[in-house]
């Protein structure tokens, strides 16, 4: 995990509301375990000399609310930290009311076995796992929104603008929960400083970094240097802390990304090792057998969606049916990509008529109202349905489902040592950085987003995307 994900945020009321909120609500788990135990009495009835009153509980819904604080306090749901994801936050409710009814329920059956129901702390549970999961989504939700509206931002300039610098910016693209805006980077190699790294510009070099604190209004500083500049680094700090800014150091093993390092102890000893790349060995086996399980069922479920689009495109203009072009895949290998044909059959004579109208940046040419492109295909454009024919790439091997897009030979030609990273992997039918902007994001931002992707592959991380780009997909959101 980027160190960058595990810093603490701002001290906000929420933090202490946030465990009375927490209290109250499973206070009323409880209140609602009791009506429905001897209310509706679901499953088993009660007979009236047996009903229990509300009072005889309280002292388990003390104890019960206590132990589920300690131990959300125990786990660090109360300490508020970036980079923790929703689902880190669930198991943690789910762990802390696990705990609290098993403490209570061993405590109670010991002292008095014959005046408690076991079914209402059953129920406690269950309804507790919906309260504060709902709780915690609503919260997410509430984060994103003062995140659009600006609020609750820092502003971060980094201090380097080697690879572990261009890591950096790559979590803070790829996750924007975390609530960072980078607002640019500083460096003393004067190469490094004449070109802006994505979105973001140079702010001149690291003398500068007074006066880009200032100007940039910077509320941290994250130091991504190697570690041979030690003096300079110490130099850094004395700086930031003269302007009461918060200056944070990533550590660089020898210029190695974190990513790509194991750490394992030896009585004490830390041990400093190398990961394999990502999506070797059981990942790749994984993922392959994920990409041909998937297609196969998304063509045996849309062979008619195929036949209909088909017919129209045939009708809408002549020439093929689908288009095919030399795409670069995994470690640089050439392949046929298909595609349904959303332009007209001479659409290859026409591009250089048209360069001076690209609108995107980088060796890549996107235009918005392509003259070229039919009405079928502006169509298919919009819903990405023209994607569905690289379903028989996938099976072939040349693609994933997920991965960067495959770029042409004339691209790759054009890209700077660091975009090879990028072919590091499988390409794919959607991506990062398809769900992250698609068209409206720059080049770089677009390599940044297939680079952190490669280096941080998981099966959930997979998940993830699928489930953005459905609606990604139905509100056609950057696609051209």
């Amino acid at each position: 995990m980027h160190k960058l994900a595990l810093l603490p945020v701002a001290q906000e009321p929420w933090r202490y509301l946030k465990p009375l909120v927490d209290g109250a609500l499973f206070v009323v788990a409880f209140l609602l375990a009791y009506w429905v135990r001897y209310g509706l009495q679901w499953f088993i009835a009660v007979e009236p000399a047996y009903l229990v009153p509300l009072w005889v509980y309280t002292p388990s819904i003390v104890m019960l609310t206590l132990t589920l604080l300690l131990v959300h306090w125990v786990e660090g749901a109360y300490r508020m930290e970036r980079g923790r994801s929703l689902l880190d936050e669930l198991y943690i409710v789910f762990r802390a009311t696990l705990v609290s009814i098993a403490t209570v329920i061993v405590v109670v059956f010991l002292t008095s076995p014959s005046y408690y129901s076991r079914l209402i702390f059953g129920y406690t549970g269950i309804a507790s796992l919906v309260f504060l999961g709902m709780a915690r989504g609503i919260e997410r939700a509430v984060i994103r929104e003062r995140h659009r509206r600006g609020k609750g931002i820092e502003r971060v300039l980094i201090v380097g603008a080697g690879e572990m610098g261009r890591t950096i910016i790559r979590a803070v693209m790829a996750r924007p929960e975390l609530g960072y805006q980078i607002v640019g980077f500083v460096d003393d190699n004067p190469d490094k400083t004449k070109t802006s790294i994505g979105p973001y510009p140079s702010l001149g070099t690291i003398d500068d970094l007074l006066d880009a604190t200032r100007d940039a209004s910077v509320d941290q500083v994250i130091v991504t240097l190697p570690w041979t500049s030690h003096s300079r680094i110490l130099q850094i700090v004395r700086r930031c802390q003269l302007q009461d800014v918060q200056v944070r150091i990533v550590p660089d093993l020898f210029q190695i990304a974190l990513s790509s390092v194991s750490v394992e102890t030896l009585d004490g000893i830390p041990l400093f090792g190398l990961r394999e790349p990502r999506l070797q060995g059981w990942q790749r086996l994984f993922k392959r057998t994920a990409d041909l399980f998937f297609s196969l069922l998304v063509l045996l479920l849309l062979s008619p969606v195929f036949l209909v689009l088909a017919i129209a495109i045939k009708l809408d203009s002549p020439g093929p049916v689908v288009f095919c072009q030399t795409r670069v895949g995994l470690g640089r290998r050439h392949f046929t990509c298909f595609k349904f044909r959303t332009m007209r059959a001479d659409a290859e004579q026409h591009l250089a008529a048209l360069l001076a109208h690209n609108e995107a940046t980088g060796p890549i040419f996107k235009m918005r109202d392509d003259p070229r492109r039919t009405r079928v295909g502006r169509f298919l454009r919009r819903t990405s349905l023209d994607e569905l024919p690289q379903i028989w790439n996938v099976l072939r091997g040349d693609m994933s489902l997920i991965g960067p897009r495959p770029p042409i030979p004339a691209e790759v030609e054009e890209y700077e040592p660091w975009h090879l990273q990028r072919l590091q992997a499988p390409p794919g039918i959607t991506g990062l950085w398809q769900v992250s902007g698609r068209s409206d994001l720059t080049f770089d931002e677009m390599v940044l987003l297939d680079v952190y992707y490669i280096e941080n592959w998981s099966p959930l991380m997979d998940l993830r995307i699928v489930l953005k780009t459905v609606p990604t997909v139905l509100l056609g959101s950057g696609a051209y």
